[in-house]
C-alpha cells in the first residue's frame, strides 16, 4: 500500500498496544448495542472496499459521528496479545484538500499527544481514501451534564481546556473551532481531550510547516470561490436573518429596511481614510445601480458565449452611503478583503466576525471564553445566529456597542450602531440565567428567536453533532451523582442529578477570568499560559 502523508503504513501485523485516549469530531451515540441500522451497515463496507487494509488490524463496530468533512467509526484492534483495544477512525471526505489532510495529521503527531491534545496512532490511505487511526475516549455529552456539574468540576473542565490551548498555541496552531464537542469529557475518569484539527491554521511563526501552506492554499481558494465572496463595502446589520430575507425580498426604487431591535450596525474597513469593501448583505437594487451609474461590469460575446469582466472602482471617489441602510454603487465596486472566517456559529470572536484579516491565537480563547460562559449561566448555547452580524449584535447585548466600537478601532474596523447597547454585568448575568430569575432575562440568542427546549434540537447547532452522546457510568463517583436514563425525541441519554456544590458562593475570580477572556480586543485578550496562572486555579498545578 501507499505511504500515507508522512505517516508510513506497512504491513501492520503487530498493532502495538494503545494508550488510553480518545474520539474525534462531535459527540457519540450509543455504540453497546447488538445491531446496526442497514446504512451504518452500508457505509462500513463501503469504508473497507475502499482501504482494504483496514480490515489487517480493525474490526469496525459502529458509525458513531459524522461530519461536513468526516465520518468517525469505532472500532477495535486485532492486536496479538491482550485484550481488544478501542480506536476511533476518522475518515476523511475524498475531496479534502492533501494539504489541509496533511497538516491536520502533523498537528496530531507533533503537538497531540499529551496536555490533553488528541494524538494519533496510525494513518492509512488508499488512492483518495485517508483514515486516521486514533485513540478513542468515550464522553459525555455537554448538553447532558452542564446542569450536573458541580463548580469544582467547571474549574477542572477549564483548567484542562486551557492547557490543551497552551500545547497548541505553543507550536503556532490556530486551532478555529474550539467548542464543547471538539474538548472531550470523561466525567468518571476525569480525562479530556482537544480534537479536529480540520480547521486549524498557523500564525506567522508557527513550527507546524504545513499549516503555512494551508493558510496560503485558503487565501487562494477564498479568493476564486465567488460562492464565497461578500461583496459591498460595509456591513449593514438589517435583520436576524438578512440574507435569506434579502433574497425574497423585490427589487424596488428604494432600499430594503429591515428592523433589528431597532439597531442598525455598519462596519467599515478603513484604509488612508478611503473606504474598503465588506459586506454580507446587499439589495438587488444596489448591485444593479452599480452596474448602471458606474459601469463597473461590461458583458463582452466570444464565440457566443457571454462573459463578465469587472474593472475597480478608481479610490479617488467618495462613498456615499455612510451611515446610511443601504450599499453605494461605489462601495460595490470596491475589491474585496478576504479573511478567514472558519469555525462553528456561536463560538467565533468579533475579529473573526468583522473579518479583520490579522487573526491570532486569541480567537481560541474567545471561544473558550463563550463556553466559560455557558457553564457560569447553565445556557448552552449561549449565542445562536443566523448570520455574522447577527452575532456580532449579540455579542454587543453582552459586552456593550461603544465597548464593541472602541475594540474594533484597535484592529482597523469602524461599527457604526444606531442605537447604544449597555454592556452588562457578567455576574448578574450569569447569576439570574442559572438561578430562580432566568426567566426575567432575556437570552442573547433570543434576540433572532427562542432557542429549542429539545436537547437533541440544540445539539445539532454544532454542524458536527449528529449524535448524541450516552456514556454509562457509576452509579455515584465522588460529586458525580448518576440518575439513570430517559428517551427524548427517540434518543436516550444519561441523567444526572444537578449538584450545587459551589454555585453558591462563586468567587469573584471566576468572572474576571470570563472578562479577560471575553475581552473584545484581541491584542489584550488573556492568553492560555496566563489563564492557567490566574487566581481563578490558585490552587490547581499544571
Amino acid at each position: 500500500m501507499e505511504a500515507s502523508l508522512g505517516i508510513q503504513v506497512d504491513e501492520p501485523m503487530a498493532f502495538p498496544p494503545l494508550r488510553e485516549g480518545l474520539q474525534t469530531d462531535g459527540s457519540l451515540k450509543k455504540h453497546e448495542q447488538n445491531f446496526k441500522s442497514p446504512g451504518v451497515k452500508k457505509d462500513i463496507e463501503k469504508l473497507y472496499e475502499a482501504v482494504p487494509q483496514l480490515s489487517n488490524v480493525f474490526k469496525i463496530k459502529d458509525k458513531i459521528g459524522e461530519g461536513t468533512f468526516s465520518s468517525v467509526y469505532l472500532a477495535t484492534a486485532q492486536l496479538q496479545v491482550g485484550p481488544e483495544e478501542k480506536i476511533a477512525l476518522k475518515h476523511l471526505i475524498p475531496t479534502s484538500h492533501p494539504i489541509r489532510i496533511a497538516a491536520e495529521l502533523q498537528c496530531l503527531t507533533v503537538a497531540g499527544g499529551q496536555d490533553n491534545v488528541m494524538g494519533v496512532k496510525y494513518c492509512f490511505r488508499k488512492n483518495d481514501h485517508v483514515v486516521i487511526a486514533m485513540p478513542y475516549l468515550e464522553h459525555e455529552s455537554f448538553l447532558d451534564i452542564l446542569h450536573s456539574l458541580s463548580f469544582q468540576e467547571v474549574r477542572e473542565y477549564m483548567f484542562n481546556l486551557f492547557k490543551a490551548l497552551k500545547r497548541i498555541h505553543q507550536f503556532g496552531i490556530v486551532h478555529r473551532d474550539v467548542k464543547p464537542s471538539n474538548f472531550l469529557y470523561n466525567r468518571l475518569l476525569k480525562k479530556y481531550a482537544l480534537v479536529d484539527f480540520g480547521l486549524a491554521q498557523g500564525t506567522h511563526d508557527t513550527k507546524i510547516e504545513l499549516l503555512k501552506f494551508v493558510q496560503s492554499e485558503t487565501q487562494h481558494e477564498s479568493s476564486q470561490n465567488k460562492s464565497h465572496l461578500i461583496t459591498g463595502n460595509k456591513f449593514s446589520l438589517s435583520g436576524p436573518a438578512a440574507p435569506k430575507e434579502l433574497d425574497q425580498q423585490p427589487t424596488t426604487k428604494t432600499s430594503v429596511k429591515r428592523p433589528y431591535t431597532n439597531t442598525q450596525i455598519q462596519i467599515k474597513q478603513g484604509k488612508d481614510g478611503k473606504l474598503m469593501k465588506q459586506s454580507k448583505t446587499v439589495d438587488v437594487l444596489s448591485r444593479k445601480l452599480a452596474t448602471k451609474k458606474k459601469a463597473v461590469s461590461t458583458k463582452v460575446m466570444t464565440s457566443g458565449v457571454m462573459k463578465k469582466t469587472t474593472s475597480s472602482c478608481p479610490a479617488s471617489l467618495t462613498c456615499d452611503c455612510y451611515a446610511t441602510d443601504k450599499v453605494c454603487s461605489i462601495c460595490l465596486s470596491r475589491r474585496q478583503q478576504v479573511a478567514p472566517r472558519a469555525g462553528t456559529p456561536g463560538f467565533r470572536a468579533p475579529e473573526v466576525l468583522t473579518k479583520c484579516p490579522n487573526q491570532t491565537t486569541a480567537i481560541d480563547m474567545w471561544s473558550a471564553g463563550v463556553i466559560f460562559l455557558s457553564l457560569l449561566s447553565g445556557r448552552y448555547p449561549f449565542y445562536k445566529a443566523s448570520d455574522d452580524l447577527t452575532a456580532l449584535a449579540q455579542i454587543m447585548t453582552v459586552r456593550g456597542s461603544k465597548e464593541t466600537i472602541q475594540a474594533a478601532k484597535t484592529f482597523g474596523k469602524s461599527i457604526l450602531c444606531s442605537k447604544e447597547v449597555p454592556a452588562q454585568d457578567l455576574r448578574k448575568l450569569c447569576e439570574k440565567l442559572r438561578g430562580k430569575e432566568s426567566n426575567t432575562v432575556k437570552l442573547a440568542s433570543d434576540i433572532q428567536g427562542p432557542a429549542s427546549h429539545d436537547p437533541t434540537c440544540l445539539e445539532k447547532t454544532d454542524h458536527k453533532a449528529s449524535h448524541l452522546t450516552q456514556t454509562p457510568q457509576a452509579q455515584h463517583s465522588g460529586n458525580l451523582l448518576y440518575k439513570g436514563n430517559r428517551n427524548v425525541c427517540g434518543g436516550r441519554f444519561d441523567v444526572y442529578a444537578t449538584n450545587l456544590e459551589g454555585w453558591d458562593k462563586v468567587p469573584d475570580e471566576a468572572y474576571d477570568l470570563l472578562d479577560k477572556l471575553l475581552d473584545l480586543n484581541p491584542a489584550s485578550r488573556i492568553t492560555a499560559e496566563a489563564a492557567l496562572l490566574h487566581p481563578f486555579f490558585k490552587d490547581m498545578s499544571l
